[in-house]
Protein backbone atom coordinates (compact mmCIF):
# COMPACT_ATOMS: atom_id res chain seq x y z
CA UNK A 1 0.00 0.00 0.00
CA UNK A 2 1.36 3.41 -0.98
CA UNK A 3 1.43 6.26 1.55
CA UNK A 4 -1.12 9.00 0.88
CA UNK A 5 0.39 12.45 0.39
CA UNK A 6 -2.01 15.22 1.45
CA UNK A 7 0.15 17.83 -0.29
CA UNK A 8 -0.98 16.42 -3.64
CA UNK A 9 -4.51 17.70 -2.90
CA UNK A 10 -3.37 21.30 -2.28
CA UNK A 11 -3.87 23.66 -5.21
CA UNK A 12 -1.72 26.36 -3.60
CA UNK A 13 -0.59 27.69 -0.23
CA UNK A 14 -2.41 30.84 0.92
CA UNK A 15 -0.54 31.39 4.19
CA UNK A 16 2.74 29.69 5.06
CA UNK A 17 3.66 28.40 8.49
CA UNK A 18 5.93 31.44 8.94
CA UNK A 19 3.18 33.89 7.93
CA UNK A 20 0.76 32.26 10.39
CA UNK A 21 3.27 32.45 13.26
CA UNK A 22 3.95 36.14 12.58
CA UNK A 23 0.26 37.09 12.33
CA UNK A 24 -0.71 35.12 15.45
CA UNK A 25 2.11 36.80 17.37
CA UNK A 26 0.74 40.20 16.28
CA UNK A 27 -2.79 39.20 17.29
CA UNK A 28 -1.50 37.98 20.67
CA UNK A 29 0.19 41.33 21.30
CA UNK A 30 -3.01 43.21 20.45
CA UNK A 31 -5.11 40.99 22.73
CA UNK A 32 -2.53 41.35 25.53
CA UNK A 33 -2.76 45.14 25.27
CA UNK A 34 -6.57 45.15 25.18
CA UNK A 35 -6.89 42.82 28.19
CA UNK A 36 -4.12 44.35 30.35
CA UNK A 37 -4.91 43.72 34.03
CA UNK A 38 -7.63 41.16 33.20
CA UNK A 39 -7.90 37.42 32.87
CA UNK A 40 -9.30 35.86 29.69
CA UNK A 41 -11.44 32.79 29.26
CA UNK A 42 -10.72 31.64 25.71
CA UNK A 43 -13.48 29.51 24.28
CA UNK A 44 -12.34 27.48 21.33
CA UNK A 45 -14.88 26.32 18.79
CA UNK A 46 -14.10 22.68 18.10
CA UNK A 47 -12.52 21.20 16.16
CA UNK A 48 -11.02 23.62 13.69
CA UNK A 49 -9.86 26.26 16.18
CA UNK A 50 -7.71 23.96 18.32
CA UNK A 51 -4.34 24.56 16.62
CA UNK A 52 -4.92 28.30 16.24
CA UNK A 53 -6.14 28.65 19.84
CA UNK A 54 -3.11 26.82 21.25
CA UNK A 55 -0.70 29.11 19.41
CA UNK A 56 -2.78 32.21 20.19
CA UNK A 57 -2.95 31.38 23.91
CA UNK A 58 0.86 31.13 24.00
CA UNK A 59 1.12 34.53 22.25
CA UNK A 60 -1.09 36.27 24.84
CA UNK A 61 0.78 37.56 27.90
CA UNK A 62 -2.09 37.92 30.40
CA UNK A 63 -3.63 34.98 32.33
CA UNK A 64 -5.65 32.73 30.02
CA UNK A 65 -8.03 29.89 30.90
CA UNK A 66 -9.28 27.56 28.16
CA UNK A 67 -12.63 25.94 27.48
CA UNK A 68 -14.28 24.49 24.40
CA UNK A 69 -17.61 24.25 22.66
CA UNK A 70 -18.58 22.12 19.71
CA UNK A 71 -21.33 23.42 17.48
CA UNK A 72 -22.53 22.27 14.11
CA UNK A 73 -24.61 23.67 11.31
CA UNK A 74 -22.99 21.76 8.48
CA UNK A 75 -24.04 18.72 6.51
CA UNK A 76 -21.13 17.81 4.25
CA UNK A 77 -19.82 21.09 2.78
CA UNK A 78 -23.08 23.04 3.14
CA UNK A 79 -24.47 24.93 6.12
CA UNK A 80 -27.93 23.73 7.08
CA UNK A 81 -28.65 26.95 8.98
CA UNK A 82 -29.73 24.93 12.03
CA UNK A 83 -27.14 25.24 14.80
CA UNK A 84 -26.73 22.49 17.37
CA UNK A 85 -24.51 22.56 20.47
CA UNK A 86 -22.68 19.24 20.49
CA UNK A 87 -20.45 20.04 23.49
CA UNK A 88 -21.17 22.81 25.95
CA UNK A 89 -18.72 24.64 28.20
CA UNK A 90 -17.33 23.09 31.36
CA UNK A 91 -16.94 26.52 33.00
CA UNK A 92 -19.53 29.10 34.07
CA UNK A 93 -18.76 32.31 32.16
CA UNK A 94 -20.73 34.71 34.36
CA UNK A 95 -18.66 37.87 35.02
CA UNK A 96 -15.69 36.56 32.99
CA UNK A 97 -13.93 38.19 30.05
CA UNK A 98 -14.69 35.77 27.22
CA UNK A 99 -12.78 35.57 23.96
CA UNK A 100 -14.41 33.22 21.45
CA UNK A 101 -11.75 31.74 19.16
CA UNK A 102 -12.82 30.45 15.76
CA UNK A 103 -10.85 29.08 12.81
CA UNK A 104 -12.98 30.60 10.05
CA UNK A 105 -16.13 32.68 9.77
CA UNK A 106 -18.16 31.92 6.69
CA UNK A 107 -21.91 32.65 6.63
CA UNK A 108 -21.83 33.94 10.23
CA UNK A 109 -24.96 31.94 11.13
CA UNK A 110 -23.22 29.61 13.57
CA UNK A 111 -21.27 32.42 15.25
CA UNK A 112 -24.33 34.67 15.57
CA UNK A 113 -26.19 31.87 17.36
CA UNK A 114 -23.20 31.00 19.53
CA UNK A 115 -22.51 34.62 20.56
CA UNK A 116 -26.18 35.21 21.47
CA UNK A 117 -26.15 32.00 23.52
CA UNK A 118 -22.98 33.05 25.37
CA UNK A 119 -24.19 36.63 25.95
CA UNK A 120 -27.27 35.22 27.70
CA UNK A 121 -24.91 33.70 30.29
CA UNK A 122 -23.83 37.18 31.49
CA UNK A 123 -20.09 37.36 30.88
CA UNK A 124 -18.28 40.57 31.89
CA UNK A 125 -17.37 40.98 28.21
CA UNK A 126 -17.36 38.93 25.05
CA UNK A 127 -15.19 39.37 21.98
CA UNK A 128 -14.63 37.34 18.84
CA UNK A 129 -11.31 36.29 17.36
CA UNK A 130 -10.96 34.41 14.08
CA UNK A 131 -7.99 33.31 12.07
CA UNK A 132 -9.85 33.55 8.74
CA UNK A 133 -12.81 35.60 7.60
CA UNK A 134 -14.76 35.06 4.36
CA UNK A 135 -16.73 38.33 4.09
CA UNK A 136 -18.24 37.55 0.67
CA UNK A 137 -20.00 34.47 2.13
CA UNK A 138 -21.60 36.38 5.03
CA UNK A 139 -25.37 35.96 5.48
CA UNK A 140 -25.65 37.71 8.86
CA UNK A 141 -23.58 40.49 10.38
CA UNK A 142 -21.03 39.32 12.94
CA UNK A 143 -18.66 41.78 14.60
CA UNK A 144 -15.09 40.43 14.58
CA UNK A 145 -12.80 41.99 17.17
CA UNK A 146 -9.60 40.22 16.09
CA UNK A 147 -9.19 38.97 12.52
CA UNK A 148 -6.15 37.15 11.18
CA UNK A 149 -6.89 37.34 7.46
CA UNK A 150 -9.73 38.01 5.05
CA UNK A 151 -9.84 35.26 2.43
CA UNK A 152 -11.70 34.89 -0.85
CA UNK A 153 -14.32 32.17 -1.23
CA UNK A 154 -11.89 29.26 -1.60
CA UNK A 155 -12.19 25.87 0.07
CA UNK A 156 -9.34 26.29 2.57
CA UNK A 157 -7.64 23.53 4.53
CA UNK A 158 -4.76 23.07 6.94
CA UNK A 159 -3.80 24.44 10.34
CA UNK A 160 -7.00 23.01 11.86
CA UNK A 161 -9.27 23.42 8.84
CA UNK A 162 -10.45 20.21 7.26
CA UNK A 163 -12.36 18.45 4.55
CA UNK A 164 -13.90 15.21 5.83
CA UNK A 165 -11.51 15.31 8.83
CA UNK A 166 -8.44 15.35 6.59
CA UNK A 167 -5.76 18.05 6.24
CA UNK A 168 -6.13 19.58 9.75
CA UNK A 169 -2.50 18.76 10.54
CA UNK A 170 -0.98 20.63 7.60
CA UNK A 171 1.24 23.41 9.03
CA UNK A 172 -0.01 26.00 6.51
CA UNK A 173 -3.36 27.13 5.09
CA UNK A 174 -3.92 26.07 1.53
CA UNK A 175 -6.61 25.88 -1.11
CA UNK A 176 -8.03 22.40 -1.68
CA UNK A 177 -8.14 21.27 -5.29
CA UNK A 178 -11.79 21.28 -6.44
CA UNK A 179 -11.36 17.77 -7.85
CA UNK A 180 -11.10 16.49 -4.25
CA UNK A 181 -14.55 17.70 -3.13
CA UNK A 182 -16.63 18.02 -6.32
Amino acid sequence: MTAYNMIDDVERVLFSEEQLKKRISEMGAEITKDYAGKEILMIGVLRGAVLFMGDLARAVKVPVALDFMAVSSYVGTNSSGVVRILKDLDEDIKDKHVLVVEDIIDSGLTLKYLLENLKSRNPASIKLCTLLNKPERRKVDVHIDYNGYDVPDYFVIGYGLDYNERYRNLPFIGVLKPTVYE
